[in-house]
């Protein structure tokens, strides 16, 4: 008995119509457009500011362009002053060295962040742009519109 109780509660028997997903036809209009999120990620990971541009958020790309090449410039600057300081023999080296390194850690976390911003961005492409969030004297009040449906 228990041995048919277990078998029967590990195998179902049947599948129920709603995990059937083969019958469902989406309409034209619900179908992806454009560049997908993972798309949007590795476009940005590469090149950031690339993934924001193909979905639409072109200040947001710029933004991080601009850090791309505040970051990658002040990597080269800070190298090349820890390579005189080197060649003086100053004690100071080590202090640069940190430097440089402080200014790569945030060259590589412009790449990786401009690529989470990509990914979430491709996700939310769809998302209503009338989206209203207000604040009354009891909390917040969210306004989302609603498509009008004519009566047939």
């Amino acid at each position: 008995m228990i041995a048919l109780a277990v078998l029967l509660s590990v195998i179902p028997s049947f599948r129920l119509i709603a995990q059937d997903t083969s019958h469902i036809v989406l309409p034209a209009d619900t179908m992806h457009h454009g560049v997908r999120p993972m798309g949007a990620f590795w476009r940005s990971f590469l090149l950031p500011g690339w993934g924001q541009a193909v979905t639409g958020r072109q200040v947001t790309g710029a933004t991080f362009v601009a850090w791309e090449g505040v970051t990658a410039m002040m990597t080269l600057k800070a190298q090349q002053e820890a390579n005189y300081l080197k060649a003086i023999h100053s004690q100071n080296l080590g202090l640069k060295r940190q430097e440089v390194q402080d200014w790569l850690v945030l060259w590589i976390f412009n790449h990786l962040f401009s690529g989470a911003e990509a990914y979430v961005s491709g996700h939310l492409r769809d998302f209503p742009p009338d989206l209203k969030v207000r604040a009354f004297p009891n909390g917040i009040g969210i306004t989302v519109p609603l498509p009008r449906i004519a009566a047939p």
